[in-house]
């Protein structure tokens, strides 16, 4: 299924194993919520103003306190593997800082994959503090130079390494019928899921399956001849 590419434009920015080590040019971020952590790894390689953006915003603990507070899937649509969630400070004028630059996909070779981080705009150029988690590939929100208009796509500017069952469980929480303006009413979770904390964080440790621990083979046991009938003396007499 596909979300329309206005769903974002219009209301965006208004309100794998894991590896040990961390990869060069990248950067660990870890959410808490109420519902568990997400962990997120920014490529500041590839995406330099807009992590250092979303690191502003972790370090000065402005995010501490913040919301996910839209879950846009497609119309009755209940599945947890389609959509996006949406997260930051709602333009709250006492935290949010400057716009930034647009890095568009095209420029930074990142895509809408499933799991990947963006931010949310208006214009392009108007980001600021909000940003949202996509669930499935949404790569309709690469930029587009072929497309007519605004075809700059998002900022996509990392991915999820760690705890993509939070982000499809917040995905599939209840919304309010009646809330949001736009193409984002019905949109808004009921109630919005806090993000208690934002920290940096080191590459997350991936799982090491333990292989199962086969039992070592027992001797066979040796299984009694049926029991019949107990012979009579005459039948077990010699015959002569």
């Amino acid at each position: 299924m596909i979300l329309q590419r206005r769903t974002f434009l219009a209301g965006a920015a208004s309100l794998a194993a894991s590896p040990a080590l961390a990869a060069p040019g990248v950067v660990y971020v870890k959410l808490t919520t109420p519902d568990g952590a997400i962990v997120l790894a920014l490529d500041q390689a590839k995406a330099p103003i807009t992590v250092a953006n979303f690191l502003r915003y972790t370090d000065t603990k402005r995010y501490d306190g913040a919301t996910f507070y839209r879950a846009s899937r497609p119309k009755g649509y209940t599945a947890d593997d389609y959509g996006s969630i949406q997260g930051g400070l709602q333009n709250d004028p006492a935290k949010v800082m400057k716009p930034i630059a647009h890095e568009p996909t095209t420029r930074t070779g990142l895509s809408h994959t499933d799991g990947a981080i963006s931010m949310g705009r208006f214009a392009p150029g108007s980001a600021t503090s909000d940003f949202f988690i996509c669930v499935g590939d949404n790569t309709y929100l690469d930029a587009n130079p072929k497309a007519k208009g605004d075809n700059l796509g998002f900022a996509a500017f990392g991915h999820v390494v760690q705890g993509m069952e939070v982000v499809r469980k917040i995905l599939v929480k209840p919304r309010s019928p009646t809330a949001g303006v736009g193409v984002m009413k019905g949109e808004m979770l009921k109630p919005p899921v806090p993000i208690l904390s934002a920290r940096r964080t080191t590459a997350p440790v991936p799982k090491v399956e333990t292989p199962p621990v086969e039992a070592a083979p027992t001797a066979p046991v040796a299984t009694p001849a049926p029991v019949g009938p107990t012979p009579s003396p005459e039948a077990a007499a010699p015959q002569g």
